[in-house]
């Protein structure tokens, strides 16, 4: 278990694994939000350097949908820091470091949304809350292997949008119902 002295943002340990997501918040309520997949921390900074070298862009949101799911992951990614009895994080103007599992779901659910009409973003959480965290790290993973890149926003990524955002299913069978919708979508593509 994490020390919790170490622990900043959602769950985010350096010393146990510098392998991270670091959500970039801007000030600006017209700005967009960025989400970067990192390997490595630069200890006693308080703004760490994105190098666009080694750091992957994974998914740029305008600040309006940031908003409707930051709420959300809060609570998910809080419930499970308290189970672990870990501190919780909270969202705030500038850099917000992910535990790499958290991130891994994080980033999905950005991508199922990146693209959508806002007014399908409660559906793409309803969906994304029914899955469990081993599927959503499988789903991200599927995806980040194809198309995980900002600007790649087809294939797997087209079919998370439509999994998460098109398909207010009922709760127990959404998993085999949201994997045939995908699989479904993909090979229309």
């Amino acid at each position: 278990m994490a020390e919790k002295q170490q622990v900043i943002g959602f769950g985010f340990n350096p010393i146990e694994s510098q392998h991270h997501f670091l959500v970039v918040i801007p000030r600006a309520s017209d700005g967009k939000v960025i989400i970067y997949e990192r390997f490595r921390w630069q200890e006693g900074v308080e703004i760490q350097a994105v190098d666009f070298t080694m750091d992957r862009p994974k998914v740029e949101l305008p600040k309006y949908k940031w908003r409707q799911i930051e709420d959300a992951l809060k609570e998910e990614f809080n419930n499970r820091l308290k189970k672990e009895k870990l501190p919780v994080g909270k969202w705030h103007i500038g850099q917000v470091p992910v535990q790499r599992l958290f991130g891994k779901e994080m980033v999905l659910l950005a991508w199922a949304i990146e693209d959508c009409d806002p007014s399908v973003i409660p559906i793409a959480l309803k969906n994304w809350l029914g899955l469990s965290p081993e599927e959503r790290w499988w789903l991200f993973t599927m995806t980040n292997a194809a198309t995980g890149g900002l600007h790649d926003k087809r294939g797997w990524r087209k079919a998370i949008r439509y999994a998460l955002t098109e398909n207010p299913v009922e709760e127990r069978s959404r998993q085999i119902d949201l994997f045939d919708l995908m699989l479904q979508r993909k090979i229309d593509d």
